[in-house]
């Protein structure tokens, strides 16, 4: 019987207990990948994840080694023969991997190495100093690249309502961004430890306000590279860049499908009837609908092309806008718009139908 708290390190990864290093490497790289903390929003599910990444490492820590996986395949249990588990002394959790097995265990390019580049850069584990006494300066002359002169990119996400962002103009707003870690530098080890200070992730999140104008083919996950405004250069290098990432969201009036907006314009009684031409605001600016005689409210008028911008990669162009009629009274009528109201009332029958409505019997 296993003690309380024991973890069958094979099970945490999912492998065979014949699994070769190669087949627990690849499964290491496809748990870290889904249960990293930092891919999981606040709340107690980051708190799962944090918690299921620390096992999943502890196990890839013993298993990846073929001195303590023969110990652990051995005795089991007791493979620590009464060594407790001592984390490093920077950060809860086992030993990282150096940047030489990151690269080793994910490759160069895809899959979670994607990932710690977009945290780290791309020369994550370059070198950017030698220390005198040993080729290559050892971990204590290892710096990150991009570190040498140029301040590091900052990456923020800009969540707007539809109607504020076809309203454009300059405006200024307070984001979250995300913002090297201060004490590895953006790097996430310090020495050859995970960073206590960020986990090993190497960014940590800042409150930045920034002044925007709001572009005119605006799109659902654009991302603007605001000069400047990243962390500043070391001795006197440039200062990095703010990437802005534009998060569009429906609000009470336009709703969004793919490069489609869908906007409900409220006409009063008599333009149904009679027909009318309203201006309606569009990501094109100010558009005039013309609303057939005899409209009834949920009538569809399209405008085509005169929808979001779509990608380049999708083609370009835009998609097209929707018009929902919505009848409607003015804010305020006057004493002769009251009378002529109740009197449309009293003229004959007024029972409307539709929707949810029931009607009366009889």
């Amino acid at each position: 019987m296993p003690p309380p708290g024991f973890q069958d390190y094979y099970e945490v990864l999912g492998v065979p207990r014949d699994a070769d290093a190669q087949a627990i490497r690849k499964a290491y790289r496809k748990l870290a990948l889904r249960w990293h903390p930092d891919r999981h929003p606040e709340g107690p599910g980051r708190q799962d994840a944090a918690e299921r990444f620390k096992r999943i490492s502890e196990a890839y820590e013993v298993l990846s080694n073929e001195d303590t996986r023969k110990r652990y395949d051995r005795f089991g249990a007791d493979w620590k023969q009464g060594q407790p588990f001592t984390p490093p002394p920077e950060g809860g959790g086992p030993r990282p991997m150096s940047p030489e097995e990151f690269r080793e265990a994910f490759g160069d390019a895809g899959g979670f190495s994607d990932f710690f580049r977009s945290a780290f850069g791309g020369d994550f584990g370059g070198q950017s100093g030698r220390q005198t006494g040993g080729p290559g300066g050892g971990a204590r002359g290892r710096r990150h690249a991009r570190f040498r002169h140029r301040g590091a990119d900052v990456h923020a996400e800009l969540s707007l309502g539809l109607g504020d962002a076809l309203a454009g103009g300059k405006r200024g707003f307070d984001i979250d961004a995300r913002v090297p870690c201060l004490r590895c530098g953006g790097v996430g080890l310090v020495e050859t430890h995970v960073c206590g200070a960020c986990g090993g992730i190497g960014w940590g999140h800042a409150r930045r306000t920034v002044e925007l104008q709001l572009p005119r083919r605006l799109r659902d996950g654009m991302t603007l590279r605001l000069k400047g405004l990243g962390e500043p250069g070391e001795s006197g290098g440039e200062v990095g860049d703010l990437l802005l990432t534009l998060r569009l969201r429906d609000d009470d009036v336009y709703r969004r499908d793919g490069d489609d907006l869908w906007a409900d314009v409220p006409v009063a009684p008599w333009e149904a009837l009679a027909g009318a031409a309203v201006d309606v605001a569009t990501p094109h600016g100010v558009m005039t609908v013309k609303v057939p005689p005899g409209s009834k409210a949920g009538t569809r008028l399209r405008l085509r092309g005169k929808g979001l911008a779509r990608a380049p990669s999708e083609g370009g162009g835009h998609g097209d806008f929707h018009v929902v009629l919505r009848l409607a009274l003015p804010d305020t009528l006057n004493a002769r718009q009251r009378e002529l109201v109740d009197e449309l009332g009293r003229a004959g029958p007024s029972t409307v139908r539709g929707g949810a409505r029931v009607s009366p019997k009889g």
